[in-house]
């Protein structure tokens, strides 16, 4: 749910809206789970410098993991999972929803993008309005 197009500059409200807060929402137990990976946006600090003080003191849970691209020509992929106490079963069908986009191939569907919406802790709206900018797709 944290897709960003770099060639749209002006993207609706409600794609995104995490983008940025991800710490200052799970500080809040507003936000239970965030995902990064090495494809970070410009300007952006790795999330281990913000985040990982918080794990240490106990109040995340993190997972970090490395996924290889189906293509052997390309590099694998990193990835970062923080998870508020309690949410980790979140983590973990994250982590095997990317395994089947990137290993297995798995193409993504609104149902699947759904899934992960909520277990980011998107809202209803939220999770529409990305399925309409990307699949042109409402339900």
């Amino acid at each position: 749910m944290d897709h960003s197009d770099a060639n749209d500059d002006e993207l609706p409200a409600g794609i995104g809206p995490h983008e940025g807060r991800e710490l200052e929402l799970m500080l809040a137990g507003e936000k239970p789970l965030a995902m990064f990976n090495d494809d970070l946006p410009e300007g952006m600090e790795p999330p281990e410098i913000a985040f990982d003080p918080y794990v240490t003191e106990g109040r995340f849970i993190k997972r970090e993991i490395v996924i290889p691209l189906s293509n052997p020509k390309l590099p694998s992929m990193r990835y970062y999972f923080y998870a508020l106490p309690g949410e980790e079963w979140r983590m973990e069908r994250l982590i095997e929803l990317e395994r089947a986009f990137f290993v297995e191939r798995v193409p993504t569907t609104p149902e699947l993008e759904t899934e992960i919406g909520r277990l980011l802790g998107y809202d209803d709206a939220d999770i529409l309005v990305f399925l309409d900018r990307f699949f042109g797709f409402k339900k």
